[in-house]
């Protein structure tokens, strides 16, 4: 596949403190998640770094990183490219997620008070004005915020660090079927609040799994919609 850059107005600015080749990296990274680079596209590393304003030293260093953690192949004569996740690579990883965010359900359902409630339901509706402004990275967003925030409020610290390392690339398989998803996935957040705020346990852990799985499978059947 041949390199197409950046999509107009997708280029981020390197502005925040800390190591060139770190702020190359997580632009580089977010753009992935993102998909403005999208899944099987050529990164040319000259065009890159004056697309980023940086010399291409930092972006190679960033896409050696990104292809040791999978989010980059690197092909030998021929360069870098963004990883095609395969059916089962996303499979695992959404079962994965299913697991970590149904438990985190049962906690905060457990002993979340009102602020945490409010936070929630400020969030859910973020979510369905995007929805409603057909703002599909602004969905995204709201949809990362959303879940993160019952992982807060699960209270978990280790359950936490375990979501957070699958978090990036749950936001990667979100991505394309956020539009399709849609009003009902926010349906189903108005649902796990409710669990949340009455306190059921049982019934957050179940509303919290069929949610994900129905993400799962939409992602699954996404070539046939």
């Amino acid at each position: 596949m041949l390199s197409r850059g950046l999509p107009n107005g997708a280029v981020p600015k390197l502005e925040r403190p800390g190591p060139l080749r770190e702020r190359v990296y997580e632009a580089l990274l977010e753009l992935i998640t993102t998909r403005a680079l999208r899944p099987g596209q050529h990164l040319v590393e000259s065009e890159l770094a004056g697309q980023l304003g940086v010399s291409r030293q930092p972006v190679r260093e960033a896409l050696q990183r990104l292809n040791t953690e999978g989010w980059v192949d690197l092909r030998p004569a021929q360069g870098a490219f963004v990883h095609e996740p395969t059916e089962e690579e996303a499979d695992q990883l959404l079962t994965v997620r299913t697991l970590l965010e149904a438990e985190a359900a049962r906690l905060a359902a457990a002993g979340t008070d009102a602020a945490g409630i409010a936070a929630l339901e400020d969030l859910c509706a973020k979510g369905e004005r995007a929805v409603l402004d057909d703002d599909v990275d602004g969905a995204v967003a709201a949809n990362a915020e959303f879940h993160a925030k019952v992982m807060e409020l699960a209270g978990n610290a280790v359950l936490s660090e375990l979501a957070a390392q699958v978090d990036r690339r749950v936001r990667w398989y979100y991505t394309p079927v956020a539009r399709q998803r849609g009003k009902q996935s926010w349906i189903e957040h108005r649902e796990l609040i409710a669990a949340i705020t009455a306190g059921d346990e049982h019934g957050a852990t179940a509303v919290m799994r069929t949610h994900t799985e129905h993400t799962r499978r939409t992602y699954h059947d996404r070539e046939r919609s």
